[in-house]
């Protein structure tokens, strides 16, 4: 006999369990959803990710409404109560709704001696009512070594910074310049009904009233905009690119920037993306192909320059480095689940790292640009201080902008609940002999 398809919370609390034991939601979220109707998918995700944003405040109440932890084999419970507490607190869902299919769910996940305590726990904080945080990391729904460490690097403005980790994030377009310009797509997203402004900082960013599907986006599948945040389009601002240039973007996955590259200069000599990861390389791909773009995409770790470069120095280089991604929780708060406090030194030895290789295969006279995003100073304008004590001769460009704060070696942009992500960027320059 078939077994039967598992309710959506079921589901719900096997994805956050999965996520507890180390995945991040890209990675398992999507199996989940193909269990899924259509129109039910985006409850699961919805669910999925608001629960991540409020675990820390959802789990301090269900520690408290507790006796005792459940066992390790009973764990998915915990976190199919986590679920119901995100409903009851922050959506729209009837509690009796949520109540009884928590209970269901309970049977479906073949744990029906706790579907008492799920009815038991839920009911008290139906009746009860949200209790006061007990702590910062509670209040702020943030694990206690990102509220201090933002408490101590940024004193003025960690409140500020937690906030916007949890808002929801607009949805931002770049629009494809060998396309269209900006004002062009702003007329055919107003004749298609969709509310937008241009973006402050970027160009070619546009950022939407309310996020839609990008299938009702005006050609976009011909390649018309993509979709990426304001912060991270300025990239192409920094580098200074020039028909005939030879670019390379290092850590290139999921290929966001590559194709800005590509768009924002159309006579480039050539633009090679390099990713460590095969699993994200069609990714990549897949972004070229849509937009009619062409780059030489290569497997490799780019820092290992012995096993991929061609002896051919670049003009330009984009360094977007493996990070904390603290500047981008609000898109990713499965962040505040995976990251530890530990990963930090480690990255940071990383970026060190490929920074000094990226710099060895930079022409004289070229320029690179360092990013992350992230909002640690230990992985940004320490990196560049650090870089620029071991390698004399290199030059730091302050860039003319309005963006961002002056961090000495570097900009850093906070994120902003109504337009950009948290970024960094710092311009560098290998001058001639």
């Amino acid at each position: 006999m078939a077994s039967q398809p598992l309710p959506l919370r079921a589901l719900a609390a096997n994805v956050l369990l999965a996520v507890e034991n180390g995945q991040s939601l890209s990675q398992c979220l999507p199996p989940a959803l193909t269990r899924l109707a259509p129109n039910e998918r985006p409850v699961l995700q919805a669910l999925c990710y608001g629960t991540c944003r409020w675990f820390h405040r959802l789990e301090g109440e269900l520690g408290g409404r507790l006796k005792k932890p459940l066992r390790k084999p009973d764990r998915v419970v915990h976190h199919l109560m986590l679920v119901a507490l995100f409903q009851l607190r922050f959506s729209q869902q009837a509690n009796y709704a949520v109540l009884n299919e928590s209970v269901e769910a309970c049977k479906a996940l073949n744990k029906p001696h706790l579907t008492g305590l799920v009815n038991g726990v839920l009911r008290a904080a139906e009746r009860e009512g949200a209790p006061e945080p007990a702590n910062d990391a509670s209040r702020f729904s943030h694990p206690e070594w990102i509220v201090e460490k933002l408490r101590h690097n940024w004193p003025e403005d960690w409140q500020h910074i937690l906030g916007a980790n949890n808002a929801q994030a607009p949805m931002t377009l770049r629009v494809n310049a060998l396309r269209f310009n900006r004002e062009e797509y702003l007329a055919l997203l107003e004749k298609a009904g969709i509310g937008a402004t241009p973006t402050v900082f970027a160009p070619m960013g546009i950022q939407l009233a309310t996020p839609v599907p990008v299938d009702q986006l005006p050609w976009f599948a011909d390649g018309a905009v993509s979709v990426q945040d304001e912060a991270a389009q300025l990239c192409t601002t920094l580098l200074d690119l020039a028909p005939g240039q030879r670019v390379l973007d290092a850590c290139a996955a999921p290929g966001g920037k590559t194709c800005a590259i590509l768009e924002s200069c159309g006579e480039l000599q050539e633009v090679v993306a390099i990713d460590e990861s095969a699993d994200r390389l069609p990714r990549v791909q897949e972004n070229l192909d849509r937009l009619d773009l062409d780059a030489s995409l290569k497997q490799a770790d780019a820092a290992d320059t012995d096993s991929w470069w061609d002896g051919q120095p670049f003009d330009r280089i984009l360094l977007d480095v493996p990070c904390s991604a603290t500047g981008v929780v609000r898109r990713h708060p499965d962040i505040k689940l995976l990251r530890r406090e530990s990963d930090i030194t480690p990255l940071a030895a990383i970026q060190l790292g490929l920074l000094k290789a990226m710099w060895s295969i930079l022409k004289p006279g070229g320029r690179l640009v360092y990013a992350t995003c992230s909002v640690f100073p230990q992985e940004n304008h320490r990196i560049i201080q650090r870089f620029l004590k071991q390698q004399e001769s290199a030059v730091l460009i302050e860039p003319d902008v309005q963006w961002g704060r002056d961090m000495g070696a570097g900009r850093q942009l906070l994120p902003d609940p109504d337009s950009h992500d948290g970024f960094f960027y710092a311009v560098l320059e290998k001058p001639e002999p």
